[in-house]
């Protein structure tokens, strides 16, 4: 039975849908206004995961992931650009899609747009003064009070008395309580803005997924999921305006993914330590990212580093090559294996990634004792179960000859078309028994980061390193 850690009580128990073979998730996503960096990778291919474990495991899933479309970053970023705001987010968006592609990510069922919401923003905050929840500010802000909310801090942890002590004594007279937050904001001049009951404005950013989520999947709905720099005070924020405003729990199961860390510091853009998606992508094969971040628990911390990722290459070219010169048996679902087994226990254990690697990796041990032994049949099968296994992490889908001969994208260096004419003229020295030529041949490959392998039944072979 999978099992999931639950961040609102704080325990992994067994996932049971609100409607039986039926689950809805929301994932908060991107703020468009710059390139992916790998902080947000980590977080897109976590829930990646989930959303291919829980349809192979059977339900029938609602995947809904946002987009953040308008924001004070955007709005500066769009300023700093002399750019529209329109045309910098639909610029980001597709850039997005280019990263999430590469990563071989399924899309999302949806993919709403905060600009797309507004009628059901007003509504949401409509309901919230009418509870009692939120009140006008006298520069035409609405906020929201938290003291109204007593369950306020339940997902964090947090009590309203330390984080008062801790807040900033705050300028605008307008707030009650330090604490409130913003659910309408007022229009400023220059700025984008929208009708609204209050004048004109535009939505604070809590609010977006609160009525997103609840318009798409319902008031009350499986899993929500994010970063673990999301859980306060977004999605604590988001518990309240939900709760307070439909009287609904909301959201069942809460998932948050671990940071990634460049020398014990959370990688963001605001602490200007990040490496965007395509940067490393010029370095590394997507696929060597994407076995990069799903080699930790979700749940845990991953440190990045040139070193990490280089080990994450080494790991994979040690499963693309004991898949290689095997044609795999195709395996249907309904064949169960003590390995599928094996692989739904991790993963049925919080989708526990780095165990189910392990099953893969004791695969390969098979698959090249088998081969050694001639044993083809064997082979087959286990070079099959290695590709449908490997399917559901998004990984060992591709052709091993071509993995081991592909680039980085951007990389640059010889092309195939070069490197196999050297290869043909290396035989051709080798037959002539011009052995200097063929050692020299050898060497130039080797300084362009080609190794040459001799000895395979398909003859002579080549990878980049």
């Amino acid at each position: 039975m999978l099992k999931i850690h639950n961040t609102l009580t704080g325990t992994k128990s067994a996932f049971t849908p609100l409607h039986q073979g039926r689950v809805g998730m929301y994932v908060c996503g991107i703020t468009v206004y710059d390139y992916c960096h790998i902080g947000h990778a980590r977080m897109l291919v976590a829930f990646d995961i989930v959303a291919r474990y829980l349809r192979h495991r059977g339900y029938a899933l609602t995947y809904v992931r946002n987009i953040t479309d308008i924001d004070d970053k955007i709005i500066r970023r769009a300023a700093e650009n002399n750019e529209p705001i329109d045309a910098l987010t639909a610029r980001f968006i597709d850039a997005m899609n280019q990263d999430c592609d590469a990563l071989g990510l399924e899309r999302p069922d949806r993919e709403p747009r905060a600009t797309q919401y507004l009628p059901q923003i007003i509504r949401m905050v409509e309901q919230l003064i009418a509870n009692g929840h939120a009140y006008v500010a006298p520069d035409g802000d609405v906020l929201y009070s938290v003291s109204s909310f007593k369950d306020y801090g339940k997902l964090s942890g947090k009590q309203l008395k330390n984080l008062r002590a801790g807040a900033r004594v705050e300028v605008d007279e307008g707030k009650r309580d330090p604490l409130d937050f913003v659910l309408w904001k007022s229009s400023k001049p220059g700025e984008p803005a929208w009708d609204s009951p209050w004048g004109s404005g535009r939505p604070g950013w809590h609010i977006e997924c609160s009525a997103m989520s609840t318009s798409l999947l319902g008031e009350h709905f499986d899993i929500h999921g994010g970063g673990l720099d999301l859980q306060f005070p977004h999605h604590e924020n988001e518990i309240a305006q939900s709760v307070g405003a439909l009287g609904t729990p909301f959201v069942h199961t809460w998932m948050h993914n671990g940071f990634v860390r460049i020398d014990d510091e959370k990688m963001s853009k605001s602490l200007g330590n990040f490496f965007t998606v395509r940067d490393v992508l010029k370095h590394f094969p997507a696929e060597v990212v994407r076995f990069f971040l799903i080699a930790s628990h979700y749940r845990g911390p991953i440190n990045y580093s040139h070193d990490n990722l280089v080990q994450a290459r080494a790991a994979l070219d040690r499963l693309y090559n004991a898949m290689r010169g095997v044609q795999p048996e195709a395996l249907s679902w309904s064949e169960e294996t003590n390995t599928l087994a094996q692989f739904h226990a991790a993963m049925d254990d919080d989708f526990n990634t780095p165990e189910a690697i392990a099953v893969l990796q004791s695969l390969a041990r098979e698959l090249n004792n088998a081969k050694a032994s001639g044993r083809s049949g064997d082979s087959r099968r286990l070079a099959g179960e290695m590709k449908r296994l490997g399917g559901l992490l998004g990984i060992l889908q591709g052709n091993p000859e071509a993995w081991f001969k592909q680039a980085a994208m951007g990389q640059g260096g010889l092309s195939d078309t070069e490197i196999e004419a050297r290869i043909g003229a290396r035989n051709a020295a080798r037959k002539a028994k011009d052995w200097k030529e063929s050692d020299r041949i050898r060497d130039e490959l080797a300084a362009a980061g080609v190794i040459v392998e001799d000895g395979s039944p398909q003859g002579t072979t080549w990878r980049r390193k």
